[in-house]
């Protein structure tokens, strides 16, 4: 087939119309206004004759269901579950306006949300629309959310929504979010995440003259503070180096991400920030890493005050095993297509923590091989045949799991 026949058959596939669609909404921090997302998913809900709810747990915070009732709605259901933001952009260091949603000639799709994760969202509608079409009835029923703000953190949007009696009464007993792509052919399935942890160090010292060389400045335990914490990232980059089984999500990572203070630059300040974004390894006992920062605190000079702001949950990961009623068909349906899965550690956060902390099984997973990881980047895009056979894949573990 031509690149040009393979061209019109993808720019005129349905699904890949209404992706796009999703992708041109410039649902972006700051201040995201939702408006234009809840449209189109009323008309996406109207399309597959599916009723459609949205519900505000905080004022322009919406969340978005759409419900497909099973024939046994006793059932403990199945949430499927993606976001509606996307993380900010520089146009400029961008091929294509990165809300224009340009598919070339190979069938990439640039747009920022294209593989974080408007694609997993539309995937999980086009499943159901491939199950409808077929005529297929399903015994639990599937719940697909559209949650807000999930880049900066959840706050407003998942992590208040599983506390509401709203959430409750959707009587989720499995729930799948997203994962990440993997640049080979092997699939990437996680099943737990990461603990995150934002420090923030206020580090006191003594004040004066930028001319004297005064002891215990904030400057002099601020540099000693940051080596302790440097040393400690070189020995877990070190790790993955030496040890190519393991992964990202494997291992703690610390990044120094802020730093602020002074007034005037011949004065040295009474008070500097500085902040560290630190996400904890799951074999790492949280409450010990926070006493050991308390401890390089102290060995820095003292006079150093630890603020977390609001920390997330430390959540065990959810067990894929035969406690798990939903795992072996997952498996089995991924087995059946020969679809390879590595099972991981998420090594960011995603909003599906806050469902697992309630004690929900769910993963993590976005059928994206062979494509470079490029969330949060400049060009990301997502190839139009992955997304394609995502839904294929989808549909299949929908379909095996929604029947225990």
């Amino acid at each position: 087939m031509s690149i040009e026949n393979q061209y019109q058959i993808w720019e005129s596939n349905e699904e890949i119309r209404l992706f796009r669609e999703y992708l041109k909404i410039p649902s972006v921090h700051p201040d995201v206004n939702y408006d234009e997302c809840v449209e189109f998913l009323r008309r996406q809900a109207s399309s597959l004759d599916l009723p459609v709810e949205v519900y505000e747990v905080n004022p322009s915070k919406p969340i978005v269901i759409i419900s497909w009732q099973g024939t046994d709605p006793s059932a403990t259901s199945i949430i499927l579950n993606s976001h509606m933001d996307v993380v900010p952009v520089y146009p400029e260091r961008w091929t294509y306006p990165p809300f224009s949603a340009h598919m070339d000639a190979k069938g990439r799709i640039y747009a920022r949300g294209s593989q974080d994760m408007k694609c997993v969202g539309m995937q999980f509608l086009g499943a159901i629309r491939a199950m409808k079409r077929d005529g297929v009835r399903l015994k639990r029923t599937l719940h697909v959310t559209f949650v807000p703000d999930e880049e900066t953190g959840g706050t407003l949007g998942m992590k208040d929504f599983v506390g509401t009696e709203r959430f409750r009464a959707l009587n989720c007993g499995f729930a799948i979010d997203e994962g990440y792509a993997s640049t080979d052919g092997t699939f990437r399935l996680c099943n737990g995440e990461r603990t995150k942890r934002r420090v923030y160090f206020y580090v006191s010292g003594t004040p004066g003259h930028g001319s004297l060389l005064l002891r215990d400045t904030a400057g002099e335990k601020a540099r000693k503070l940051i080596d302790k914490l440097m040393d400690f990232r070189s020995g877990e980059l070190k790790k993955l180096e030496d040890n190519p089984e393991l992964s990202l999500g494997e291992v703690t990572t610390v990044n120094l991400t802020m730093m602020s203070g002074g007034v005037q630059s011949n004065v040295v300040p009474p008070e500097l920030m500085i902040c560290f974004d630190i996400r904890v390894a799951p074999d790492i006992p949280v409450e010990e890493f926070e006493a050991q920062l308390e401890r390089w605190c102290e060995e820095s000079g003292g006079g150093i005050r630890l603020d977390y702001g609001d920390k997330d949950p430390v959540v065990a990961p959810t067990k894929l095993d035969d406690s798990n009623p939903f795992w072996a068909p997952f498996r089995a349906a991924l087995d059946a297509m020969d679809v390879k899965v590595k099972i991981q550690t998420m090594p960011g956060n995603t909003d599906i923590l806050f469902v697992r902390a309630l004690g929900i099984p769910a993963v993590g997973f976005s059928p994206m091989s062979n494509t470079p990881v490029l969330l949060h980047d400049h060009d990301e895009y997502l190839q139009a045949d992955v997304f394609l056979r995502g839904i294929e894949i989808y549909r299949k573990v929908i379909e095996g799991i929604a029947n225990v």
